[in-house]
């Protein structure tokens, strides 16, 4: 029989009590801790914070960590990118569907909060926020951590969200690369019609085409598979702002917003773990 884990995801900004106290009155089995991934950034003050007393920082923290938790992993992660954390968390509660995981909201700044946030909503993802009251805020972040002690630790109360189906994940990813319906760098063709994207979803196996007749079997037009890709998946994908449907000439051509890049970053591991 599995034994359920205990654990806890950590964005990583400049705190040290509000990151280690809940895990070791928790006493969390796993860690991850995601930790900010900006090249740029590297050698050059973030947040206010030197590299050396950010290197200083990091290395205290996963020394008292690794004494108190049987297992602490590092994930590279993009803080200042609200769709990076949504991505790390979504994946990491993804990955631990069968354990108990728990998110630290208060550990990493506003940014971090809001995706961390965002991620325990999904109806998806079985992930618990919460949210670290300190004793005292330090005056000086630069040369201390931001805060010392810990008041109390809360369960922050979600509102469920649907985030896009496997399926729809899917065809977004299908409209994310030229390649895949013949578009180029420099000269990219005229985005794909849903045609197009009734022959990859027919190509992929993917369920809301699961029992459509393939083509050779259908004696005329398949009408039938444009109003169920437009029920399952265009006409969601509309309505969250994710894409475009638009007619060009006698063409219903779909195009990838912004926002539906954005959803894409955010939960593409749905591609690969069956959700």
């Amino acid at each position: 029989m599995d034994v359920v884990k205990r654990v806890h995801v950590v964005p990583v900004g400049y705190e040290f009590d509000r990151v280690l106290e809940p895990i070791r009155d928790q006493r969390a089995d796993l860690v991850y801790l995601l930790e900010h991934d900006s090249d740029a950034t590297e050698r050059t003050e973030v947040d206010g914070v030197s590299p050396e007393a950010r290197a200083e920082y990091h290395e205290k923290l996963h020394s008292e960590l690794e004494s108190v938790v049987p297992e602490v992993r590092s994930r590279r992660c993009d803080l200042h990118d609200v769709y990076a954390v949504l991505g790390s968390v979504t994946t990491i509660a993804s990955t631990h569907a069968d354990d108990s995981v728990y998110v630290n909201v208060s550990s990493a700044g506003t940014i971090a909060a809001i995706g961390a946030t965002i991620a325990c909503m999904d109806v998806s993802t079985d992930a618990h926020a919460y949210y670290v009251e300190p004793s005292t805020y330090a005056h000086d972040g630069k040369a201390e951590p931001s805060s010392f002690g810990v008041e109390q630790t809360e369960t922050i109360p979600t509102y469920p969200i649907e985030s896009p189906t496997r399926d729809q994940v899917a065809i977004l990813g299908f409209l994310r690369e030229p390649s895949a319906w013949g578009g180029f760098d420099d000269a990219r063709t005229a985005p794909p019609k849903k045609k197009d994207l009734i022959e990859y979803a027919r190509d992929c196996g993917l369920s809301f085409m699961a029992d459509r007749r393939p083509p050779e079997e259908r004696a005329s037009e398949d009408k039938g598979a444009f109003r169920v890709l437009d029920a399952h998946v265009l006409d969601p994908l509309v309505e969250d702002g994710y894409v475009t449907v638009e007619s060009v000439g006698r063409r219903r051509v779909v195009e990838l917003t912004e926002q539906g890049e954005n959803a894409y970053r955010a939960f593409k591991h749905k591609l690969t773990d069956g959700a």
